[in-house]
């Protein structure tokens, strides 16, 4: 194995060693040579998939969110409640203000359902939610439906999260850098429904 690698390296730096000697022997200028058709088409098409990548990209994906408050939160809630989440390339859905004050969001065993407006995104990894207020909300499940896998992914938590603080999973295998590109959900919800 050994040998190979040192043959194949042997070989390499041979094959090196004639082009320099030969661009050295004929000093003139030379055209660039024409790519060939194949290469073009290749070419043209990884910029037409970068520019449909763009395309989406600006304009956005639409995310279904639904909540399920547990059996064991309060009847109803004044809690504040906002939600963010997004894949491990820097794609982040911020969602605030879900909760109404004067409406019936996150009433006892109801799920709540909410179409969001964000960046597309390569896969959703993490999910956090927060909650502020008196109330004591408990989620029982978070689902997202992801256009990247067109499946739901479902996040449990089944149990009273903290106050003031975003709180929730990343299972994202990747480190995020410190530049997340945040976009800020349009419009609260688009539909509300209650499941009671």
């Amino acid at each position: 194995m050994a040998s190979a690698r040192a043959l194949f390296v042997w070989f390499v730096a041979a094959l090196s060693f004639t082009t320099v000697v030969a661009e050295a022997a004929n000093p003139h200028p030379h055209p660039h040579p024409h790519p060939h058709p194949e290469e073009l088409e290749h070419q043209h098409q990884l910029l037409l998939r970068q520019a449909a990548l763009d395309s989406t990209k600006a304009r956005g994906c639409s995310y279904r969110v639904m909540i399920k408050t547990s059996c064991r939160s309060p009847r109803v809630t004044r809690d504040l409640v906002a939600l963010s989440f997004g894949d491990a390339y820097n794609n982040q859905v911020y969602a605030p203000g879900l909760d109404d004050p004067y409406g019936k969001a996150f009433e006892r065993c109801s799920t709540d359902t909410y179409d969001i407006a964000g960046p597309c995104g390569y896969g959703i990894c993490y999910l956090y939610l927060w909650r502020d207020g008196p109330d004591g909300w408990i989620p029982e499940w978070v689902e997202v439906y992801d256009p990247y896998y067109q499946r739901y992914i479902t996040f449990y938590y089944g149990s009273p999260i903290p106050s003031g603080v975003w709180y929730g999973f990343n299972n994202c295998s990747r480190r995020f850098s410190s530049n997340v590109t945040t976009t800020i959900a349009t419009g609260k919800a688009a539909t509300a429904t209650h499941d009671e």
